[in-house]
């Protein structure tokens, strides 16, 4: 036995009660994209708000940067609801996702999206004296930020429509 029939069997439980209670797919549902809406979303403004700054404004920086470290937390909270309810609709059909190219490749977006977003908290750091090298850094990910966002969304509506 592989061990995707064998973690499906020990989910049978929640699969059976996920499959039967329209509530609760409908609450984990929303979870989901909840999760994408607050969090993607205010990771979204912040990144675009990162490119369209003007690169000389001190001032304008220093304000950006402290949105940034705000909509970070945000964008954390998002993601932890992001995960939790991931990770239950993973739980309710375990070995159709396990099977799923589409739902590996969307893991790697989402690792890299972690990365790419603790890139952008350190960069946060260097605050208003960020240098203009580090100050492009932040903005290719920024646009890395955005890319991730919208294409790991684009597999999160494929994943149940094309598998």
């Amino acid at each position: 036995m592989t061990p995707a029939p064998q973690l499906a069997a020990v989910l049978e439980w929640w699969s059976s009660l996920y499959s039967n209670h329209a509530t609760l797919r409908t609450a984990i549902s929303f979870a989901h994209i909840g999760g994408l809406l607050g969090g993607g979303g205010c990771a979204i403004a912040a990144d675009r708000a990162t490119l369209l700054l003007p690169r000389n404004d001190v001032a304008d920086r220093l304000v950006h940067i402290d949105a940034i470290r705000r909509a970070h937390q945000v964008v954390l909270g998002g993601l932890v609801i992001l995960f939790i309810s991931g990770v239950l609709l993973l739980g309710a059909d375990v070995d159709t996702y396990i099977a799923s190219r589409i739902f590996w490749l969307k893991m790697a977006l989402i690792a890299a999206l972690l990365v790419n977003g603790a890139l952008l908290v350190r960069a946060e750091r260097g605050g208003a004296d960020l240098d203009t090298t580090d100050w492009l850094r932040l903005r290719r990910a920024s646009l890395a930020s955005l890319a991730l966002w919208f294409l790991t969304t684009l597999l999160g509506a494929a994943l149940p429509n094309i598998g």
